[in-house]
């Protein structure tokens, strides 16, 4: 029997699939543009926005004698054994390969945001934990982790990294998000995606574009952002992503961008993406996201008006189940209501796709290799890895911090003792396992007070949990405020129960009208305060939150944000002086909890200032972070004052550990433009880099800086390099300057485009 070509792996991709195409139906063809969700809930509380009104029913046999897109979450959706979940989703492979007339599989994809979201696999720190690290290269290999359990298991395509830059830290969703500059999420962003994607992962860049600038921090709320502020803060990370990551397929948001949703806007997703950045993978809808431009944004009468408006605009796989490119797509076109050509351009980039992965091949095998292990030691390793540099030690002004190893400790609060604690709404147990109370974690995850009583096994530890995350009983204030009164020092371990949909009070949903500490939580630390006795305030949160009312009243302030399965052995490593704390702030730390939103990217009128009773300064910056060494900073040098505006100029600073123990310092670039013609950010992060230095130990680090960097987005929307001055500054946070160096950039203003520089090189 004669292979036919598209079954030739020795012709190109294109040639294959073109054959293909011509050989298919229009019902086969939109077959390939839709997942199914096996198992999905059509009742109670889903993962998913509008799950149960938008979960409609169908018969599966009959689906996939035309074959099958996307097969969506066999792991993610209900506790199954790794090694059980993968035979079955081979089986479910197999079934739809030999149902449909070319014996093709659909690509399968699950939630990757802070690992596999599968029962016992690993829990990774949240990425606002991956921005605290500063470290690309570590969260490269996380993603390199997680991407070869993700093939392991069967699955094609990772639904993350999340590249949006926080804008209002009220917005449920600041823990999915790697920060609130751009500079920072499109380079820790990146590194997780090459991780991915060198295991032979799509990764799916999300969400695209504008979902965290929604009005007032509600999810799913219109964005109001300016075209400056879109071009120069929401989209830098997405466009790092693909041109330096590799990144083959993108989400469309769920929101509306001056009325037009991200689903239906052509000038997004095909005259941006494909014709201005050259992306050629695929775009896939966030769930329900095509049937909401008839049901929530009403720009679509019905299913089939939505799926020609999200065809049109370049939206290629409607997921997470068949909906609006099924039966209605099909039927518009036979109608000639929508075109074919559209049907044709979609499919040929998914069938692309299944090619690259080897879907197409006749000697594909969906069967998995060996028993599944997806928290392997390696796996747990790398996650305390990343815990322990993502935590902050904000402020320890007395040096109460490391603790003594034969102290009295009371650990007091409603994180203390939950593993739960320690996990963000998108890892399976808070994500998936709230809904199966009978089933146990399946990972191990010490909890802040066993890890403690661990970490100092002199210390007599008691505890007491004071209330409970965010109701208002204070019945146990009286106890904990006994326990802390009988001890050296108490260490409070407060903050967010992460959750879906207002079930929680951080994750997706869970928006915060205001920055205070949820429930009475602020109250019972007032309490233990009042008692005298030292109180290290340690905080596990999705988000950060205002901290003013006890500014200079605390012995210490730490910073955890939902650091994952060992994340409690790294808190209580940072406390008992284990660990040298290295993290430092990705979103700023406000004083008040009002006056929100407010990120550090603020032009000169949203500095503080004698207009407004408002003060907006933070407590502690962007960047900020302390360590239990010292570091200084010398022999600065620069190469020139005066560069062309297409010129470079490298500045040098050596970076010397003072003190007696081993340390990490993280050394920050930022640009100052004192003069633009629009307005601009009063200094914005350019560029990093992590320096592990023994006592006495120094290194010299030089920063080449390419005026590149400088661009930004003018009146006519054209990017730009202006002449005129400029300042760059290093310092340890965004608020504190070390060195300066003053430039002036002469010459034409100058256009730069796709192939301008993206980040900053560090040079040894």
């Amino acid at each position: 029997m004669t292979t036919p070509p598209w079954r030739d792996p020795a012709l190109p991709a294109d040639a294959r699939v073109a054959d293909l195409l011509s050989r298919m139906t229009l019902e086969e063809k939109a077959a390939q543009l839709y997942g199914v969700w096996v198992g999905a809930a059509t009742d109670g509380d889903g993962v998913a926005p509008l799950q149960r009104e938008m979960t409609a029913e169908y018969d599966w046999d009959e689906l996939i004698e035309l074959g099958l897109g996307q097969l969506t979450r066999s792991f993610g959706t209900a506790p199954v054994d790794p090694d059980v979940g993968a035979r079955a989703l081979a089986r479910a492979q197999r079934r739809i390969a030999a149902a449909n007339r070319f014996g093709i599989p659909a690509v399968a994809h699950e939630e990757c945001l802070a690992g596999f979201t599968a029962w016992r696999a690993t829990a990774y720190p949240v990425p606002l934990a991956w921005g605290a690290s500063f470290d690309p290269e570590l969260v490269e290999q996380v993603g390199r982790h997680i991407g070869r359990d993700l093939r392991a298991a069967g699955v094609h395509q990772g639904l993350a990294p999340v590249l949006d830059v926080v804008r209002d830290p009220r917005w449920g969703r600041v823990e999915e998000t790697i920060g609130e500059d751009p500079y920072l999420v499109g380079t820790i962003g990146t590194a997780y995606v090459r991780g991915l994607e060198s295991a032979g992962v799509v990764a799916t860049l999300k969400h695209f574009a504008g979902y965290a600038s929604s009005v007032g921090a509600r999810n799913l709320a219109p964005v109001r952002a300016g075209v400056r502020e879109f071009a120069d803060v929401t989209l830098p990370p997405f466009e790092m992503a693909l041109r330096e990551g590799g990144a083959r397929s993108v989400m469309a948001a769920y929101t509306e961008t001056d009325g037009v949703p991200a689903s239906a806007d052509p000038r997004l997703l095909t005259g941006l993406l494909r014709e201005e950045w050259g992306f050629t993978g695929t775009v896939v809808a966030d769930y329900f996201g095509i049937g909401f431009l008839q049901s929530l944004h009403r720009v679509a009468a019905d299913e089939a008006e939505a799926a020609h408006l999200a065809l049109a605009a370049g939206l290629d796989v409607e997921l997470p189940t068949v909906k609006c490119y099924g039966k209605p797509l099909v039927a518009a076109v036979r109608e000639g209501r929508v075109p074919e050509s559209l049907v044709d351009r979609a499919a040929r980039r998914v069938l692309l796709q299944k090619c690259e992965l080897g879907l197409l091949d006749e000697d594909w095998r969906p069967e998995p290799e060996g028993p599944l292990d997806l928290d392997s030691a390696a796996n747990r390793a790398l996650a305390g890895r990343l815990a322990e540099e993502s935590v902050v030690l904000l402020d320890n002004p007395d040096g109460l911090l490391p603790l003594a190893p034969d102290t009295r400790i009371a650990v007091v609060g409603p994180r203390a003792a939950d593993a739960l604690a320690m996990l963000g709404c998108y890892s399976f147990p808070s994500h998936v396992l709230t809904h199966h109370p009978e089933i146990p974690l399946g990972i191990e995850i010490p909890t802040v007070l066993d890890a403690l009583r661990t970490e100092l096994p002199d210390a007599k530890v008691t505890f007491a949990e004071g209330c409970g995350v965010d109701d208002p009983d204070t019945a146990g204030f009286a106890e904990a405020v006994a326990r802390t009164a009988e001890s050296d020092v108490c260490v409070a371990v407060l903050g967010d129960r992460a959750g879906l949909f207002g079930r929680g009070t951080s994750g997706e949903g869970c928006d915060a009208t205001d920055l205070r500490l949820p429930g009475v939580q602020a109250d019972l630390l007032d309490a233990l305060v009042a008692t005298g006795v030292p109180v290290v305030l340690v905080l596990l949160t999705g988000r950060p939150y205002a901290l003013g009312r006890w500014h200079g009243r605390l012995g210490a302030v730490v910073q955890a944000f939902f650091p994952g399965e060992e994340g409690g052995p790294a808190v209580a490593g940072v406390l008992s002086g284990r660990v040298n704390p290295s993290g430092r702030l990705p979103v700023s730390v406000p004083r008040e909890p009002g006056g929100q939103p407010w990120t550090y990217l603020q032009p000169p009128l949203g500095l503080a200032g004698e207009v407004s009773s408002l003060d907006p300064t933070p407590l502690y910056p962007f960047g900020h972070g302390r360590s239990y060494t010292r570091f200084v900073w010398e022999d600065f040098a620069g190469t020139a004052t005066e560069i062309p505006t297409d010129g470079s100029y490298d500045l040098s600073v050596t970076v010397r550990n003072t003190g007696d123990r081993a340390g990490t310092e993280v050394v920050q670039l930022y640009l100052h433009d004192p003069v633009a013609s629009v307005t601009r950010p009063d200094v914005r992060l350019i560029g990093y880099q992590r320096l592990d230095l023994e006592p006495g130990a120094a290194r010299r680090l030089t920063f080449r800086f390419h005026t590149d960097l400088s661009s930004f987005t003018d009146r006519s929307g054209a990017r730009v390099v202006e002449p005129g001055e400029l300042e760059l500054r290093l310092g340890p946070s965004s608020a504190e300057v070390r060195h300066r160096a003053r430039l002036r950039l002469t010459g034409p203003v100058r256009l730069v485009g796709t192939e301008r520089r993206l980040r900053c090189e560090v040079l040894p």
